[in-house]
């Protein structure tokens, strides 16, 4: 009964520290059903005891009892003391690395996640990480308030602009789980999402050395539609023309377009390339300038992919 409570209310625990939280969601889940159906059945009970039999019959005197009031001010304070204790010690769990976890720098923006690993490497949109070993997560916002959430994990930080928020977690299981934003961030917040690939150590160490394997053999269309989605960028620029934060893709290849200050340039892929890699250098008349730089964060390929993509977009 309780294992089918819990995959009701909550999604399957894939970390250390999801257990323990569970357990306390399920303690006091199961408390309140007991004070509802005790509450409820006195109703009930009283309702049906103490129900008027007569015109006259008037309520009976009834003095205080001390033993009862003893009763229901002692049993809810100790129960309250109890989850506060047991809150208390699963959220300093939960909060404080264990020693030797490896460190990720994640950067939120409008409207991405981008993950700096050890090594230097940059991903976006997926947060690659070894099953069975703890990671510490430090965190900052390059613009306003977002938020880190992983339900699987049983994870949430804030992320704030202009200071450090941090948060841990132990992955016990091989397989993608995805990152929400949880905080309203603009009009793109409902897009901003990643997912953890959590794979072998060996399959980690594979990534650090080649990169995203989820990205060989396709086709650089292919692989240029992909990352329109995993790199944020659909919430910002169309594809069928409609305007957004950003100019639309569709037909963009190979027209004129006028900058804020005056100039203009042919969209190819020398532009396409600039734009992606310095885009405060050419802010498109009409538009402001929010797009974030993704120098030192994609690879060649991705930026080949990303043109061949836009010119496909007819």
């Amino acid at each position: 009964m309780n294992t089918w409570l819990r995959n009701l209310f909550l999604p399957n625990p894939a970390s250390i520290k999801a257990e323990g939280v569970d357990d306390l969601f399920m303690f006091i889940l199961w408390l309140n059903i007991l004070f509802f159906l005790l509450i409820a059945g006195l109703v009930v009970l009283f309702c049906i005891q103490y129900k008027r039999k007569s015109a006259t019959q008037k309520t009976a005197h009834i003095e205080h009892n001390t033993a009862l009031e003893l009763t229901w001010t002692i049993l809810p304070l100790v129960l309250c003391l109890v989850v506060f204790f047991w809150g208390f010690n699963t959220y300093m769990q939960a909060s404080v690395a264990p020693d030797g976890a490896m460190e990720i720098q994640v950067t939120a923006k409008k409207w991405i996640w981008s993950f700096g690993y050890p090594d230097g490497s940059v991903a976006i949109g997926k947060l690659w990480v070894p099953a069975n070993k703890p990671v510490r997560l430090i965190m900052h916002s390059e613009d306003v308030l977002h938020a880190f959430y992983v339900p699987g994990f049983r994870i949430k930080q804030d992320v704030l602009p202009n200071r450090y928020t941090e948060t841990w977690f132990h992955a016990t299981e091989v397989g993608d789980y995805v990152i929400p934003c949880t905080e309203y961030c603009g009009k793109g917040h409902s897009e901003m999402k990643a997912v953890v690939k959590v794979v072998s150590q060996q399959d980690y160490e594979k990534f650090l050395e080649e990169g995203d394997p989820d990205e060989k053999g396709l086709p650089p269309e292919k692989l240029g539609a992909s990352l329109y989605v995993n790199l944020g960028c659909s919430t910002c620029h169309s594809i069928d023309g409609s305007k957004g934060q950003g100019p639309s893709w569709k037909g963009i290849y190979a027209q004129q377009h006028k900058m804020i200050d005056g100039k203009s340039f042919e969209v190819d892929e020398n532009y396409i390339r600039t734009s992606i890699l310095q885009p405060q250098s050419m802010i498109v008349e009409g538009y402001q300038g929010i797009m974030p730089s993704y120098q030192g964060q994609i690879r060649e390929r991705q930026l080949v992919a990303l043109i061949a993509y836009i010119k496909s977009l007819k």
